[in-house]
């Protein structure tokens, strides 16, 4: 593997007018995209393609905010709370869980092996399904269903950890749960309480909240992404924030404020050998940024054509497709 961060560049822009992609997965071994868009349909295409053609499957009436991939079948979750799963050769629809969720599903993630699907929602549940069957395998809770200020909260994101033992949920107040997949039992707690803003005084409202969470490849530290305090929460003003975990001793052991990008850090992800870790979002612009944990320093970060709200690398984590506000794109990162 021969990926470097300082090699990066883009090498392809597709743009999608008057859509926001959401949510973006990769077949093994190829550059055929599935991904999610404001307008309810997912997209199968390969952006790499001398004429990239992107073919419509229908299904969800609203934002296709997660996807995730299981052999050759295709999950979809929306803002309708319907989970629906595909047979990606065909296309077809071969099933269909409708109120999966009492409230909009925000993300969805698959097992390392393939067996599961975590989905969030803003009922605040994190509901385990069987990949094969779609049966409802465990659902957990335990996030606060309202802000310290009785407000609706949300749950954000969710993120199995490499061997597939743990998962980790967050939610709008910057509370992050670490779970054991196997006994559906909550095992550890952090909290990122700079990544949510409270206004008390103009507009009686909140914004941030843990956005991305994501476990490093040995499984003893939690990212966590954001933005952080604002002063005016109409606008996503602040710099995009991360913060890193020590989960089981529930300690903070690295903090980047940001210096340079707004916005939220919508997607994490570790390269497999640890050596450093990606970030992605924005805040009308976009954002990428590569980091070292050991050195706790930035190693590269750069402007991207458009806010990422979900990307995914190759298998040799030489190449990276995001998608986001108006835009499919394609880096490369080869040293």
């Amino acid at each position: 593997m021969s990926s470097d961060p300082n090699a990066l560049k883009v090498v392809k822009e597709l743009g999608r007018n008057q859509e926001v992609l959401f949510s973006i997965a990769r077949v093994p071994n190829s550059h055929r995209l599935f991904v999610g868009s404001s307008n309810g349909k997912v997209y199968d295409v390969n952006p790499l393609a001398e004429k990239p053609e992107f073919k419509e499957f229908e299904g969800h009436q609203s934002y296709v905010m997660g996807l995730a991939l299981c052999g050759n079948r295709l999950i979809s979750g929306s803002y309708d709370c319907k989970l629906i799963w595909r047979d990606i050769e065909t296309g077809q629809i071969v099933r269909t869980v409708e109120n999966a969720h009492a409230k909009w599903i925000r993300g969805l993630t698959a097992s390392p092996d393939g067996k599961l699907v975590a989905s969030v929602a803003d009922d605040m549940a994190c509901k385990l399904w069987n990949a094969e069957s779609g049966e409802l395998v465990k659902e957990l809770r335990g996030h606060a269903p309202q802000t310290p200020q009785n407000f609706p909260s949300m749950l954000f994101a969710c993120n199995f950890s490499t061997d597939g033992k743990l998962l980790a949920t967050c939610d709008k107040v910057g509370h992050v749960i670490v779970w054991n997949v196997e006994e559906g039992k909550q095992i550890s707690a952090v909290d990122a309480p700079l990544l949510y803003t409270w206004d008390p005084k103009a507009r009686i409202h909140s914004i941030g909240g843990a956005r991305s969470v994501a476990f490093s490849p040995d499984g003893k530290l939690l990212a966590v992404g954001g933005t952080g305090q604002i002063s005016n929460i109409d606008h996503l003003e602040a710099l995009a924030r991360l913060e890193v975990f020590d989960w089981e001793k529930k300690e903070r052991t690295h903090e980047f404020p940001g210096d340079t990008y707004k916005g939220l850090v919508q997607r994490l992800a570790f390269e497999p050998s640890g050596k450093w870790l990606a970030c992605a979002g924005g805040d009308g612009g976009g954002f990428l940024k590569f980091i070292d944990l050991s050195e706790k320093k930035v190693i590269k970060q750069d402007k991207a054509p458009m806010t990422v709200h979900a990307f995914v690398f190759d298998e040799t984590f030489e190449t990276l497709y995001a998608a986001g506000h108006g835009k499919l794109a394609v880096w490369e990162l080869k040293g």
